[in-house]
């Protein structure tokens, strides 16, 4: 089905991004695999071609795109290399940078801004903690005032860019008797002295994601690292979530589809009883079925991405988008593994560490259950 969302500009856009994938990423897969994480060099080079700074003002350094399809169709090329890539990049890009956007003041916007778009700032967000998950508001981490400063102490676990990272955008609880009312989030530089971090977690997938524990033992920071308001941190996180479940969904079937497609080439040169398998019956008619699945789940996420772009994208779609495309990814996946056989079982075959890397989309962002909760609490139920 021809895709109707994107222009010429956008398509030029997506041509330079490819390039880019092309010469600095596809021929360094296995060293970023084998690093656990993506060098600074990735970062860099992502900088100067301004792939990092869409949401950021031009005054620093940024090329303020004022589209969400910019965003979407950088998301969508990094995810056919890999489910990592456009889960680093947009957690650092199109999650985290947005708070110190729209929320920081003047000073931290030039403190970090110009960083952050040219790649010496790598961005990380600290919201799960060990006994929370998905449950933003029980967070534990806390912020004591103290004379004109702030003391913080507690942990943040599964953070992405977590042991690379520069800069974290933190919730923390500034009010216990508030409960979500009392959370505010600062934005804490990985040289603050009581900061530390974990080893790199050893994950099931997502090889290429440096995924870290963070730990802050009274870390002392003043006013002028809180992002935001005091106390409305559980507010400006609800605000940024759609965003960031929108751009896990894009990612999520743009991942799957090229895994599909290639899958598709391999049904037919891989011949059984002298034929491809592709010209069986019962193969056939599946991948009729996941081409189909894939344009209907991507067809809906393109309204989302256009809604969103005209900031009309409420959260109980993004949360439709996000729970039901990472389901897709996960069926189609898991199929194209069978497809694939016994190669399918081999981590030197894309398509298993595709299958691997899937899995985790259904659990972060907030659960598939989590968002079937929101949903149907928007129905009145």
């Amino acid at each position: 089905m021809k895709r109707e969302i994107y222009d010429d500009d956008h398509e030029a856009f997506r041509a330079s991004v490819k390039e880019f994938v092309d010469r600095s990423v596809l021929p360094h897969v296995e060293e970023h695999i084998a690093a656990k994480a993506l060098p600074r060099e990735f970062w860099l080079e992502a900088g100067k071609q301004g792939l990092l700074g869409l949401c950021v003002p031009e005054e620093y350094g940024g090329s303020d795109a004022g589209d969400f399809r910019f965003n979407a169709v950088l998301q969508e090329e990094l995810a056919k290399v890999g489910a990592a890539y456009p889960t680093c990049h947009g957690i650092h890009a199109d999650i985290t940078a947005p708070y110190i956007v729209e929320l920081g003041t003047e000073e931290q916007k030039q403190r970090w801004l110009p960083g952050v778009a040219s790649g010496e700032i790598v961005l990380g967000i600290g919201m799960t903690e060990p006994s929370g998950g998905s449950d933003l508001a029980a967070l534990k981490t806390t912020a004591v005032r103290d004379g004109d400063s702030w003391v913080i102490n507690g942990s943040k676990t599964f953070i992405t860019n977590g042991y690379s990272g520069d800069l974290f955008v933190t919730a923390v609880r500034t009010d216990p008797e508030k409960g979500p009312k009392g959370i505010t989030l600062f934005g804490i530089e990985a040289t603050a002295e009581g900061f530390s971090r974990g080893r790199k977690l050893d994950k099931v997938g997502m090889e290429e994601s440096d995924t870290a524990e963070l730990f802050f033992e009274n870390v002392r920071l003043t006013d002028a690292e809180i992002i935001g308001e005091l106390n409305m941190g559980f507010i400006h996180m609800m605000q940024k979530l759609p965003q960031e479940r929108l751009g896990c969904a894009v990612a999520n079937i743009a991942h799957a589809k090229q895994i599909l497609l290639e899958t598709i080439d391999y049904a037919k040169e891989r011949n059984a009883f002298g034929v491809p398998i592709g010209t069986f019956q019962h193969n056939k008619f599946l991948l009729a079925d996941l081409v189909t699945r894939i344009e209907a789940a991507e067809a809906y996420i393109d309204k989302c991405v256009l809604n969103h772009s005209q900031k009309t994208l409420t959260a109980i779609d993004a949360a439709k988008a996000k729970w039901f495309s990472s389901q897709v990814q996960s069926e189609v996946l898991d199929h194209c593994v069978q497809l694939h056989g016994g190669y399918g079982f081999m981590n030197e075959y894309r398509v298993a560490r595709a299958w691997r890397d899937a899995r985790v989309t259904k659990i972060w962002a907030g659960s598939n259950e989590i968002m079937k909760e929101l949903i149907g609490r928007d129905l009145g139920l």
